[in-house]
Formats: structure tokens, sequence, C-alpha cells
């Protein structure tokens, strides 16, 4: 990192923990990085590891350069206006990883003048082979970006968005998007057994197949399309499958519900930050 920004993760869940875990990993130093949690037991693991752990988040904004906002989308607004006069005072910057909570609405209940990064992370993270898309207000300087980047870097990729709004298409997209995969994974896995092989043999057929196909598309310089083709013999046993999905609208079929998982994050958004 351009430099050894003290990172504090106000809240202990899923996703901060992946983060700083990969962070520790990556080698950074673990005195750096503050966790924050009701719960002292929860944090007692951490602070025996050498963490800053503490259950006053006033205490860790006082210490921090960089603030990873990693509570539950509902009680955002509670944890931040709680925390405001700390924020104000110390003006770390803000990250939050909370789907849902707009910049507009953070800045709001933080106060004037703060430094935010939205950030829309996946699941994947949890495995260091996450996709997050970025986006940053005005007051966010160049080094804080790379100072984000850097910190997402430690759990997959990072990619900024220039205008807000689409960090609801990257939820429809890479947010969601794990669960796409589960899904079709499901349904291969099923259709596996009703062509006789048994319930084990087709799963693993399943996932090693996922496994691989993402694995050949992130390796290669051809992209998908290109790779399909290449896979797809004309009369060949691939192409009858694939004229299958494509018969039966699969494009159609990912639009109308990556619209509704975009449709949805625009909703969400209304539901958690309007009064």
């Amino acid at each position: 990192m351009t430099q050894t920004a003290k990172i504090a993760f106000i809240g202990a869940g899923n996703m901060a923990s992946a983060i700083f875990e990969g962070l520790i990993a990556n080698g950074y130093p673990v005195d750096q990085i503050w966790v924050t949690d009701r719960s002292e037991e929860k944090l007692a693991p951490y602070a025996a590891r050498g963490l800053k752990a503490t259950t006053d988040n006033d205490e860790a904004l006082a210490a921090c350069d960089i603030a990873v906002l990693a509570v539950k989308p509902q009680v955002m607004k509670t944890v931040v206006e709680a925390h405001r006069d700390a924020i104000q005072q110390y003006k770390p910057l803000l990250v939050s990883v909370a789907a849902g909570i707009d910049a507009e609405s953070l800045s709001n209940w933080a106060g004037d003048d703060v430094a935010i990064v939205r950030c829309m992370p996946n699941t994947p993270a949890l495995v260091q082979t996450g996709a997050s898309g970025l986006y940053a207000n005005a007051l966010v300087s160049e080094q804080q970006r790379q100072q984000t980047e850097e910190i997402l870097a430690a759990v997959g990729i990072t990619l900024w968005v220039e205008n807000e709004a689409q960090i609801d298409a990257v939820t429809a997209v890479s947010g969601s998007g794990p669960a796409y995969y589960f899904l079709f994974m499901e349904a291969m896995a099923k259709a596996g057994e009703q062509l006789g092989l048994d319930a084990e043999t087709a799963l693993k057929l399943t996932l090693q197949t996922a496994l691989g196909a993402a694995r050949m598309s992130t390796q290669s310089d051809l992209a998908p399309a290109e790779l399909r083709r290449n896979v797809t013999s004309p009369k060949g046993t691939t192409e009858q499958a694939i004229l299958s999905f494509q018969q039966q609208g699969i494009d159609e079929m990912v639009l109308k519900a990556m619209t509704a998982c975009r449709d949805r994050a625009e909703a969400l958004t209304e539901e958690l930050c309007k009064d």
C-alpha cells in the first residue's frame, strides 16, 4: 500500500473478516488493523492474534485512516449517525460494503465533507476470488482510491464505476451473480442424475466443469463467445445443447433476470435511505 494506513472494520461479519484476513495473508501488519463488534467474545480471537479489537467504534474511528463500514444495511444509519461526531473530528475515509446504501445518504448521516467509497463486493471474496465494484464521491483523493483498491484487491479484483447508478448494474452482474452460477450448476447436476448418473458423480462433474470453464475464460485472451464456438462442432453433441438453450431464449431470460435484480437494488436503496 502507498503507506501503511490504519484500517478499522466497523463490524466483524463474514465480509469484513474475509477482507482483513486477505490483507493479513498478503502481509499487512496486524497491528494496523482495528476490528469492532458488540461481542467481546467474538473479538477475543482477533485480539489474541494482535489485531486491535474493541467494542468502542469511536476508539477505532479516532485511530484509523480508513473505516470499512461492514454492518448490516438495516442498521447502517443508526451506526453512522451515532458516531457522526467522531467521523467529523477525525475524517477517516469511509468505505461501505453494505448493499443498498448510497453515498449521498452516508454523507447525510456522517456529516459534511467526508470522503466516501461505496463498494459492492460478492461472496467469492470469502475464498479470495471476489469481484468488487467501487464508486467514489468527489471528496475521495487519488491516494484514497488507490488505498481502497489495495484493500479490496486482497479478496479479488476491483473495478471503478464513475456513475453511482452503475453500482446497481454491478449488483446484477457480480454482486448477485454467484447465485446464478449456483442455480445453473444445480440444474446441471440434477439433469445429470435424470440422464442416469448417480448424484455424487453428477455433482463432481458439474463442479469441475464449472471450475475449468471459469479458469479457461480468465486465462484466455479469447472472449467467452469464441471459446464456446471453439468447442461447438457443427452437427455435434454440444451444438445440440447450445441450440436448445438459444431456442428457449437464454439471452432474453438472463437479461430479464438481471434487470429484475437491478430494479430490486434500486428499490432497496429507496427503502433503506429515504425517510
